[in-house]
């Protein structure tokens, strides 16, 4: 999530019902529950405050802060008297999980979009979302009714919008941004070309920029290399984001899949074997509680997060927690 600093809350917003305000000035205040995402320091009484600055220097790292929003399915849920449970999550960069609902079955991750966000005050922060949500209801709902921004993917599910993505002037933007980095078995290049599309006919509601963002990986051990290509849109005019802030944006998009990616593999939760009523959904929910508070903790790798818990299991996971 990020905060807007030309924007601020109105009392009260945020639809009916309590609120949970995620950010102040850039920085993640609470979670829902009230679980604490900044622990004071040993010794530590009071937090210092910091003063609220509008340099741009300041205002690029407010967009290191994004919620993410993705769906992912529980594959060993499914039984014969129904489909495998779908779960639709809210993710803070970091992979802190901040909400989670099960999606209804025959229907899809769109209908829960509204409900799984309307608990929060989301006043000048930027939501972001694969494909799959790029509606346009959902843009009026977040702009108008939650005061917030978008950051959404556009592919070939909405054609018109895709094509008309791909038929504006990229190589004569100068807008642009570079990155390249090593990790994880892969060196990764990635280009992010923004485009003001204000006045341009594009049919998407508040609409003010237009990114262009090329993926170009290598696998250092197969040397097999990889391109790819994604349109974005967003209601950020070019003075509040930049190239860099997009690119930031869309990788926090991204870093989602992580998360699941983690649940899979430290948590087997494809292979669990838990299947009925409640079950997936509150397994799921128990395992994006973990992820998070290993993350809060300092904890990059959650593998070895949960190894060191196990040496000590019955009071490392209680002081994770905060509790005596």
């Amino acid at each position: 999530m990020v905060a807007d600093p030309h924007r601020k809350a109105s009392p009260g917003e945020g639809g009916t019902g309590r609120t949970h305000r995620l950010f102040r000035n850039g920085r993640q205040t609470s979670r829902p529950h009230g679980h604490r995402t900044d622990p004071l320091r040993p010794g530590q009484t009071e937090r210092p405050h910091r003063r609220s600055c509008r340099t741009a220097r300041d205002r690029r790292r407010q967009f290191s802060n994004g919620v993410a929003v993705d769906g992912k399915a529980a594959r060993s849920s499914r039984t014969e008297a129904g489909p495998a449970a779908h779960l639709l999550s809210a993710v803070l960069e970091g992979g802190r999980t901040v909400s989670q609902l099960r999606v209804p079955d025959k229907t899809t991750e769109v209908t829960g979009f509204t409900k799984l966000l309307s608990p929060f005050d989301l006043a000048g922060v930027v939501v972001t979302a694969d494909a799959l949500h790029t509606h346009r209801d959902h843009a009026r709902w977040l702009v108008e009714t939650k005061r917030a921004h978008y950051l959404l993917v556009v592919k070939r599910n909405q054609p018109t919008l895709h094509n008309a993505l791909r038929s504006l002037p990229w190589k004569e933007v100068t807008a642009r941004r570079y990155d390249r980095e090593s990790g994880h078995g892969r060196r990764e290049t990635r280009s992010v070309r923004s485009l003001t599309v204000t006045g341009l006919g594009l049919d998407f509601p508040y609409v003010a920029q237009a990114a262009k963002i090329h993926r170009h990986r290598t696998d250092l051990k197969t040397g097999k290399i990889t391109r790819q290509t994604v349109y974005a849109i967003t209601d950020l005019t070019a003075r509040a984001a930049s190239p860099q802030a997009i690119g930031q944006l869309a990788r926090a998009q991204w870093g989602i899949e992580a998360v699941h990616h983690v649940r899979d593999t430290t948590f087997g939760e494809d292979a669990s074997k838990i299947r009925t009523g409640h079950g997936p959904a509150n397994m799921a929910t128990l395992r994006s509680f973990a992820i998070s508070t290993l993350r809060t903790a300092g904890h990059h790798s959650i593998a070895a997060g949960v190894r060191e818990a196990s040496y000590t299991p019955f009071t490392r996971p209680l002081d994770l927690i905060g509790l005596p």
